[in-house]
């Protein structure tokens, strides 16, 4: 055991920042919970600090993607992508202040949003997004200003991060009690069966069909990819998932025989447990299933945001024989992972979005929560939320990697065709700086997610400051006023 003091980091404050935006596309549909993605934009945050009397300039990205921090169902995608822009421009307006270390800037900013957001009606897991842009652009100017990598920079504590602020079971440690020594060289990507996606040929219509030189099917990614590891969706209709899931798992069997892992996403899709409870009784009874269902590695979120973590509704610990169960959407104050593990749930995900510093501290809890009691249990799920580089991926990856989190769901490269929304440039620096997370499309220069035997190679990204090792020239990009 160890203090959870850390190194004095140099005081800082926010200098300058300016915002970004330019249009995506994806190559195919997607279709998650209540929602079908075809476009949406996706911003650059990048923010000057003052360090210890010099500046340094950190970088954030992220896909504005509707009906995943708020699932109104009457809300527009415009009101929705209005109000996304909305939290990042009031967190950096709430980061004018200074502190002695980034966890107290990062806490400062926290406690100003929170409240905020709250008395508009918006969301926290939507305040929190913004609070996490100007994190990572924090970690990522603190991480260069060092001149030390991201997992470094984590276990050294250079962040000053207050473990016991987040869970009081952790006052007395810091992260380097919890974390790997050093980040993982390589990371499972588990890839994301979408509600609408197609798993074999007989699946697609002949204007359906694309020509990109990349696989569209379930049946043609297994071996393009050489995939091992899938996350599985729910859309919450008992008969049709059952139908769906006999089906997926036809084609992950045909391929991978018993070398295969599986997640369950329930998408929020209950607003009772019984329901869910139902559907997961056909599923043992289901003789096409039950061998199958020996290897899933966890559900995620049956339960809809509003309910999931209501003692009356969640009856989670008192689950027989029931599966590991853990919360996404609604770990999205400091405090929600606590009351998810007082009900009884195994774990919560980690996405940046969520934010980063929270996601180290709900990390600790697991591994501390795991050693004292004898126990693998608790797990986190890396997740993510169709990210895509040249910055949101990398940074993803550099944290769940210094996290120790080996499957990661990873769909962006699946329904974007890879680097191609943005200027040539970029997929030349990436191809340059990051050749072992990215190799070139077939006949073209744009950089693709280079998934090899169901892997990727984050030696680049670890190695890196804060995942992105080129510099992400911000020219041909709409310049959105903060």
């Amino acid at each position: 055991m160890t203090s959870r003091s850390s190194p004095v980091a140099p005081k800082l404050r926010l200098v300058s920042a300016s915002l970004h935006r330019c249009a995506t596309r994806t190559r195919m549909p997607f279709r998650f919970g209540i929602a079908v993605m075809t476009q949406a934009p996706h911003v650059f945050l990048q923010v000057t600090y003052e360090i210890a009397g010099k500046t340094a300039t950190g970088i954030a990205a992220e896909g504005l993607l509707p009906k995943w921090f708020d699932k109104t169902p009457d809300k527009s995608a415009e009101q929705e992508i209005h109000d996304m822009l909305l939290v990042i421009r009031q967190a950096v307006a709430f980061a004018g202040g200074a502190a002695t270390t980034a966890f107290d800037f990062w806490h400062q900013l926290y406690a100003a949003q929170m409240p905020w957001a709250a008395s508009r009606g918006l969301p926290p897991l939507l305040a929190h997004f913004g609070v996490s842009m100007v994190e990572r652009t924090l970690l990522d100017a603190l991480a260069r200003s060092q001149r030390t990598t991201f997992s470094t920079l984590l276990r050294a504590n250079l962040p000053g991060i207050d473990l016991g602020e987040i869970h009081s079971e952790l006052a007395s440690h810091s992260p380097a009690d919890f974390l790997p020594k050093q980040p993982l060289g390589k990371i499972i990507a588990r890839h994301t069966v979408g509600l609408s996606d197609p798993l074999t040929a007989a699946d697609l219509k002949p204007e359906e069909r694309l020509d990109d030189d990349l696989p569209q099917t379930l049946e043609d990614c297994i071996p393009f990819y050489g995939l091992r590891h899938f996350k599985l969706k729910l859309r919450g209709d008992v008969a049709a998932d059952l139908a769906r899931l006999r089906a997926i798992a036809q084609v992950i069997t045909r391929f991978c025989g018993t070398d295969h892992a599986f997640t369950l996403d329930g998408n929020e899709q209950y607003k009772q447990f019984p329901p869910f409870v139902e559907l997961w009784e056909r599923i043992r009874a289901d003789a096409a299933l039950a061998k199958f269902f020996e290897h899933l590695l966890f559900i995620e979120q049956p339960l809809h945001r509003s309910v999931a973590l209501n003692p009356a509704v969640a009856k989670i610990a008192s689950w027989r024989d029931g599966p590991p169960v853990i919360i996404d959407e609604s770990d999205a104050g400091l405090g929600d992972f606590a009351e998810a593990l007082e009900l009884g749930y195994a774990g919560t995900s980690h996405k940046n979005c969520k934010g980063i510093m929270k996601g180290v501290a709900n990390r600790c809890v697991i591994n501390h929560r795991n050693a004292t009691g004898r126990t693998l249990r608790h797990r986190m799920s890396g997740e993510d939320l169709v990210n895509i580089g040249p910055v949101a991926l990398l940074q993803d990856l550099a944290a769940q990697a210094a996290l120790g989190n080996l499957t990661v769901e990873r769909n962006g490269h699946h329904y974007f065709r890879g680097l191609s929304p943005f200027p040539a440039a970029i997929s030349a620096a990436m191809l340059a700086r990051h050749g072992d997370l990215y190799t070139r499309l077939d006949g073209t220069g744009i950089a693709r997610l280079d998934v090899r035997q169901g892997e990727l190679n984050v030696g680049s990204v670890n190695a890196a400051p804060f995942g992105v090792a080129a510099e992400v020239p911000m020219d041909g990009f709409e310049n959105v006023p903060l």
